[in-house]
């Protein structure tokens, strides 16, 4: 297991590579341009920007997260293959830094969804994001927009970038005519594309799941359960074509076993890389980001990282969102104390699994 934490760049992260680098098995970063528009190439200046420092503070950087895949190329129109042309250049750019996994998702419009990022959470007074399916309400897409940037602490939120959502209204009734297979269909085209130059220049492409792990205002999703799972690894044969499995995101459906899928597609050597974490169901489609540890949610954190370690051990983790404790403030989800108290959490799981051999 080589663990990571995700860093949004000196520019815009509080958190710093001095204090990643004292976490305890700590081994280098999830990378990510939080700036770069979806469809934009990633120049190499702007890259070695990013990655110089880390590599400087004995960090790695060998995962990038969030190369966002343009929506003319998810909806098969207008430009798509111009921004696909961009997409290979990036992943060239990104090889050439020693990238060798970049995590990504096939989403229409909208990434991860929550309603409240700022829950504060009765038993210990921490913050943690919440979703109430109730609380859509009569919510607009465009309202529910304007709720997550009022709530980001006027920090810039992954899968919520302005850019992105300048078109949205336009952008929704492109989808309208779209099923789940024709997004499958898309999918396909832009995977026969790339992976070309996956091949070539050893780079793996980790599809991240639906979350929450069901369709959003009617739009099409494809990537929640096993099932979509094995349509998705079914679009190209190639290893370089694979998962990133996200335990918050599965798991907002606990119809979702999630070491069986790790185990599953782990084995077919799918899964290099792993978003950790838990959350506490509340309700129908209500629940709250929760600790890592697995008491406080109601996923069990130790049989997925045994999971991981039977079939996949050498894949990349991160703990993915924290509480916001011990008085910190920061971007909702991406703290640090409670990220650094859940990567000791997996790192003792992982020594437990070791231990029992």
């Amino acid at each position: 297991m080589k663990m990571t934490f995700r860093w949004f760049g000196a520019k815009s992260d509080p958190v710093t590579l001095e204090q990643i680098r004292q976490i305890p098995g700590m081994t280098g970063l999830m990378g990510f341009l939080d700036y770069k528009a979806a469809g934009e190439v990633w120049e190499k200046e702007e890259i070695k920007e990013y990655i110089g420092p880390i590599h400087d503070a004995g960090l790695l950087c060998e995962v990038i997260e969030s190369v966002n895949v343009h929506e003319d190329i998810k909806m098969g129109i207008n430009r798509r293959d111009e921004y696909i042309e961009n997409y290979k250049i990036t992943i060239r750019n990104l090889a050439s830094f020693g990238v060798k996994v970049i995590v990504y998702n096939f989403m229409p419009v909208l990434d991860w969804l929550r309603t409240d990022l700022n829950f504060l959470n009765a038993d210990d007074g921490s913050e943690s994001m919440f979703y109430d399916e109730a609380e859509l309400g009569d919510l607009s897409p465009l309202e529910l927009v304007k709720k997550t940037a009022d709530g980001s602490k006027g920090f810039s939120m992954p899968g919520w970038e302005p850019e992105r959502l300048l078109e949205l209204e336009a952008t929704l009734l492109h989808y309208k005519g779209i099923t789940a297979d024709k997004l499958r269909e898309n999918y396909k085209y832009f995977l026969d594309a790339i992976i070309p130059v996956c091949e070539e220049c050893n780079v793996t492409m980790a599809c991240h799941p639906d979350d929450p792990a069901w369709p959003i205002f009617g739009l099409p999703r494809i990537a929640h359960s096993f099932a979509d799972f094995e349509k998705i690894i079914g679009l190209h044969n190639s290893k370089r074509h694979a998962l990133c499995i996200c335990s918050g995101s599965l798991g907002t459906n606990l119809e979702n076993d999630i070491p069986a899928i790790i185990r599953h597609f782990g084995a077919m050597g799918r899964v290099p890389c792993l978003h950790i974490r838990n959350l506490k169901h509340m309700g129908y489609r209500r629940f709250r980001e929760s600790s890592h540890l697995s008491s406080d949610g109601d996923l069990d954190l130790f049989e997925i990282v045994k999971a991981m370690y039977d079939v996949c051990p050498d894949a990349y983790v991160r703990p993915d969102h924290g509480r916001m404790i011990w008085g910190e403030t920061g971007r909702p989800g991406y703290g640090l104390y409670d990220r650094a108290l859940g990567a000791a959490y997996l790192n003792g799981l992982y020594e437990a699994c070791e231990k029992l051999e």
